[in-house]
C-alpha cells in the first residue's frame, strides 16, 4: 500500500475516532482491494493503493464499462451521429435481421439496449463463455430468442452493450475506441488505451475497458458536474439527467437501473454507481458532492461477493455519514505524479 500524507492544517481538523477512520480501517483489511479514492466537490480527499497497485496502473473496469459506454451513446446523440434513443436497431443490422421472425427484434431501440430491456435472452452469466467463443458476437446476440417483449423487464446482458458498441461503430464510422478517445478521454485529460475486440474488430461493448483510478474519478466527476469538465460540456447535461433516472429494476439485486448506471439510496442520499465484477466501483453522491472509486482484484470464489458487499457497506455506513459531518480532511498525496494524462 502506498502512503499518503496529510498537511498540518488538515491533520488538526481530523477527529478520532471517526466513521472516516473506520472506513480506512475497513479498506486496509480488504485483501482484494487495489485502490481507494475519494473526492468531494472535485477535491481529492483520499488516494490509497494496495497489494502492489500504482497510480499509473490502469484497472479493468469490467462491467463498469457499461456506464462509460452510456456516456458515449449520449455524446453520439448530442453530436448528431445518432438521432434518438428511440431509434430501432433494425437499420444497423439488416444482414442479421432478415427473416420474418425477426420483426420484433427490429423494434428493439437504443434505449432498450442501454437499459437492458431488449427482451433478448442474456449472453451473461452461464451463457457468457459460449458467446465470447463464437465467431461473430453481434450475430450471436441477435440470434438469441426473445424471452420478453422489447421494452419489458430488465434482463442483464453484456450482449446488449456490445450491440451498442456495434451501433456506435456503424453510426460514427469510427471504432468505439477512437470515438471514446476523441470525445471523452481527451476532453477529460485522461488516458484510454485500446481494449479487446470481437472477431469482426468491434471493440467490446460494456466490458474490459481500462482506466486509471484517477481516470475513473474524473469520469465520476463528469456525472457530478452535469457533464462538464475543464470548462467544457463533454456530455450533454440532458443526457446526464436522463441517465440517472430509474428506468427499470433488477430482479436479481432489486436495485434500479438507468442508462447504464445503477441507482440506489445510501444513507438517505440518492446514489448512482458504475459497478464492475469483483469490486470495480464509481459511486456518485450529488447531494454530498462525493465521488468514490474502488478497484479490486477480480478473483474467483465466494470471497468476491463478500468483498463487494463490504465495499458497498463502507460507502454507505462510513463514508457517506462522515461526509455529512464534514469530517473528511483534505489529504495531499505524497506521491508525485507526472504532468499530463491520468
Amino acid at each position: 500500500m502506498s502512503a499518503t500524507g496529510i498537511d498540518a492544517e488538515a491533520e488538526s481538523t481530523r477527529l478520532e475516532p471517526t466513521l472516516y477512520a473506520r472506513a480506512l480501517e475497513r479498506a486496509n483489511h480488504l485483501p482484494r482491494l487495489r485502490s481507494f479514492l475519494v473526492s468531494i466537490d472535485g477535491k481529492l480527499v483520499e488516494e490509497r493503493y494496495f497489494n502492489g497497485a500504482r497510480p499509473s496502473q490502469t484497472a479493468n473496469l469490467k462491467s463498469a464499462s457499461k456506464s462509460v459506454l452510456s456516456a458515449l451513446v449520449g455524446i453520439a446523440l448530442d453530436r448528431g451521429y445518432l438521432k434518438s434513443v428511440q431509434d430501432s436497431i433494425g437499420k444497423f443490422f439488416p444482414e442479421h435481421l432478415k427473416g420474418t421472425d425477426d420483426a420484433n427484434k427490429k423494434s428493439i431501440t437504443i434505449e432498450h439496449l442501454v437499459t437492458m430491456r431488449s427482451g433478448l435472452e442474456s449472453t451473461s452469466n452461464v451463457n457468457y463463455g459460449r458467446w465470447v467463443q463464437s465467431s461473430n458476437w453481434v450475430r450471436y446476440v441477435l440470434a438469441r430468442p426473445l424471452v420478453d417483449e422489447p421494452g419489458g423487464r430488465m434482463i442483464y446482458s453484456t450482449g446488449n452493450s456490445h450491440l451498442l458498441s456495434a451501433v456506435l461503430t456503424k453510426a460514427t464510422k469510427m471504432s468505439t475506441f477512437e470515438f471514446a478517445r476523441r470525445y471523452l478521454a481527451d476532453p477529460l485529460g485522461i488516458s484510454m488505451a485500446p481494449w479487446p475486440r470481437d472477431p469482426q474488430g468491434i471493440y467490446f461493448g460494456g466490458n474490459e475497458m481500462h482506466l486509471t483510478p484517477r481516470g475513473m474519478l474524473a469520469f465520476g466527476g463528469l456525472y457530478l458536474n452535469d457533464g462538464r469538465a475543464g470548462g467544457k460540456q463533454v456530455v450533454a447535461e440532458t443526457w446526464i439527467k436522463e441517465s440517472l433516472k430509474p428506468r427499470t429494476r433488477s430482479s436479481w439485486s432489486g436495485r434500479e437501473y438507468g442508462y447504464g448506471w445503477w441507482i440506489d439510496t445510501l444513507g438517505g442520499h440518492p446514489t448512482y454507481y458504475a459497478w464492475g465484477h469483483g469490486g470495480q466501483f464509481i459511486f456518485v453522491v450529488p447531494t454530498l458532492k462525493l465521488v468514490v472509486v474502488t478497484t479490486s482484484l477480480p478473483l474467483p470464489g465466494d470471497g468476491r461477493r463478500e468483498h463487494q458487499r463490504t465495499v458497498y457497506d463502507l460507502v454507505e455506513q462510513d463514508l457517506i455519514p462522515a461526509a455529512e459531518m464534514n469530517r473528511l480532511p483534505l489529504r495531499r498525496p505524497q506521491l508525485e505524479y507526472p504532468q499530463g494524462r491520468m
